[in-house]
């Protein structure tokens, strides 16, 4: 019966795993995205985590959800699914506004029983006909069938109802004609130590998959397209681990070790675990008592010789603060990274915002300016580490590399760079012919304004540095008011002569425009999509995306003046929009902005950028 399978060949297609947080989406869905992106799509995740700890089970508050898009042209997870996979009521309640019309949605139809459906908040026994779906609706008995597959396994009960999750993965699988083989190998991967749990799963994956056989002719199979990629070894990667793998590439390209003190925070805390594990590669991370703690000890090895970095959200960032104006009073080349999320306070830990960009710029006690870059995509973070590591050396500051949420929990298919792709980082080391008893601890390049790093132990450069001010020639504390102000412009114009070496803005579009749309950091994706939509649509638009927020590219002014009309787009209330029309005044500047603690929809942007312009 093979020939009345309904099969749709398109060149990207949507997934949302949906249930309970102990439902297993995430690694359901992480599995998925690796076997697409080792078959050569490009793809875009979105994990959607619940705000609550554990949140009671099968519960409205309670539902974690994973989006992925796979194919060719993605930049996004999608604004909405092909195939919803819901594993109970209140999953399918809280996604179903997700789901394309003609989608498809797989249920496991054992887990909408009668005390299920109440749980949900349903007021009758039928909830796809409460809810109004019109969609091809697969009741898969996923409970029953995972724990006939393990029937002879003598697995406990409990062990047997976590595998249903690779059961979905199976039948998904099989609907989008992705390997098994490759799925089992993920699975090894992460049961490496419980081979029992292994062969549990693999059992239910196959399970699973020719389950998807057996009903084939009722419900539509996919074909995806793929492209053929730049010939190389390609995993699919987050963004935190990414962040994480570019610092290391930073101190093999530097020749400095990497040390890392940080505080446990979502949702930036892989970062710490990541780095924790590469002692192989000379990785000294640290888990510090608090936020202060983990700056403190950042600046310290810092002052020592290494490339330091220490790794927060918004509510840290706060708390470093006084210790990042000693970095930058003392000079020392430090990397903060920011996974931002939504606020204030402690505010929304698991959900996605860009509102830390005024608090990174200026967030600080006196004069005290830093560098501040923003990665524009999960695989981006590995570039921009590498980018804010060799900024903070090279220049002798800290950096704020400000990503959030959705790019560092998300992933893309990445490439995995060759050392030769990346340059030396030249740093600025003591020379060895100014160890003369002359050289003093603010001694500086004449052309960069970047002051000599002198690692303790080297004989003939003792030296202090610290909080308080210091004569510009002596290196010694001085309350000299002009002595004060020429130290405050120097430090200034440190900062904006990193603009020499970096690269400078690029457009995306027919460069006849009137209208630029321009975005920063991890709206990348959606953004650029948006407004290749809007061209599609016979609206003409060129794009931008900042990922150097302070010193801005060489080229922002020239660029910014060449349109009528630049509208920003941001996850905020207007940070960067009000940041660049501060810095250039004569600029027309729209506002497109969402605070929801969510990513924007490219319709939403579409639908916005089309009301501005109409006005």
């Amino acid at each position: 019966m093979l020939e009345e399978t309904k099969v749709k060949t398109i060149d990207k297609v949507v997934v949302r795993f949906s249930g309970d947080s102990g439902d297993g989406m995430q690694l359901a869905g992480n599995i998925f995205t690796n076997v697409s992106a080792g078959l050569g799509n490009q793809v875009s995740t979105f994990p959607d985590y619940p705000a609550e700890i554990r949140a009671p089970q099968g519960s409205l508050s309670g539902v974690s959800g994973f989006q992925v898009s796979v194919g060719t042209g993605v930049h996004t997870p999608g604004d909405s699914c092909d195939v919803l996979v819901a594993m109970n009521p209140a999953a399918l309640k809280q996604n179903v506004k997700f789901l394309k019309p003609g989608g498809v949605i797989i249920v496991d139809i054992d887990s909408f029983k009668e005390a299920d459906l109440k749980k949900a908040l349903f007021t009758t026994d039928d909830p796809f006909t409460e809810l109004g779906i019109k969609a091809q609706v697969v009741k898969v008995p996923v409970t029953s069938m995972t724990k006939a597959a393990l029937a002879e396994t003598g697995l406990d009960n409990k062990s047997v109802l976590k595998c249903r999750n690779i059961f979905a993965l199976g039948l998904v699988c099989w609907l989008f004609d992705r390997p098994v083989e490759s799925a089992l190998h993920f699975l090894k991967s992460k049961f490496a130590r419980k081979p029992a749990i292994y062969e549990a799963n693999a059992l239910v994956l196959q399970a699973g998959y020719d389950y998807g056989h057996n009903i084939h002719a009722s419900v539509s199979t996919y074909r995806v397209e793929t492209e053929d990629p730049r010939p190389g070894v390609y995993t699919d990667i987050n963004g935190n681990t990414a962040t994480a793998w570019g610092l290391i590439m930073a101190s093999q390209k530097s020749g400095r070790p990497l040390f890392l003190g940080s505080y446990p925070i979502t949702p930036a805390t892989d970062i710490l675990h990541e780095l924790a594990k590469r002692k192989d590669l000379g990785v000294k991370a640290v888990q510090m008592e608090d936020e202060i703690g983990g700056v403190c000890a950042a600046i310290g090895a810092a002052f020592a010789g290494d490339l330091a970095a220490t790794s927060t959200s918004g509510p840290g960032l706060a708390l470093k603060s006084e210790g990042i104006g000693l970095a930058v009073i003392a000079e020392l080349p430090l990397v903060v990274i920011d996974v931002q999320r939504g606020g204030p306070s402690t505010g929304l830990p698991t959900k996605t915002e860009q509102t830390d960009l005024m608090q990174a710029l200026y967030g600080r006690n006196g004069e005290s300016p830093l560098a501040v870059v923003a990665p524009i995509s999960p695989t981006d973070c590995f570039d921009m580490a590498f980018e804010a590591a060799r900024i903070a050396m090279e220049h002798m500051t800290p950096v704020i590399l400000l990503s959030d949420a959705f790019i560092g929990n998300g992933s893309s298919a990445w490439r995995v760079p060759e050392a030769d792709d990346y340059p030396d980082i030249k740093v600025p080391l003591l020379p060895a012919e100014r160890i003369d008893g002359t050289w003093r601890p603010y001694e500086r390049d004449p052309e960069t304004k970047v002051r000599y790093w002198a690692i303790p132990g080297t004989e003939g450069a003792t030296h202090r540095i610290g909080g308080l001010e210091k004569d510009f020639n002596t290196g010694a504390i001085s309350t000299d008011p002009v002595n004060h102000e020429l130290m405050v412009k120097t430090r200034r114009e440190k900062i904006a002569r990193i603009a020499d070496s970096i690269p400078p803005l690029e457009v995306i579009g027919n460069g006849d425009a009137d209208t630029l749309l321009v975005g920063w950091g991890g709206t990348y994706g959606h953004l650029r999509t948006a407004a290749d939509t809007l061209n599609r649509e016979g609206v003409n638009i060129d794009f931008a995306q900042f990922r150097y927020i302070n010193p801005l590219p060489a080229n922002t002014a020239d660029v910014l003046a060449r349109y009528k009309r630049v509208i920003v787009a941001e996850l905020n209330t207007g940070q960067f929009a009000d940041y660049l029309q501060s810095r250039f005044p004569g600029v027309n500047i729209a506002r497109v902005n969402k605070i929801q603690g969510q990513p924007f929809l490219v319709g939403e942007v579409v639908d916005h950028v089309k009301d501005i312009l109409n006005k």
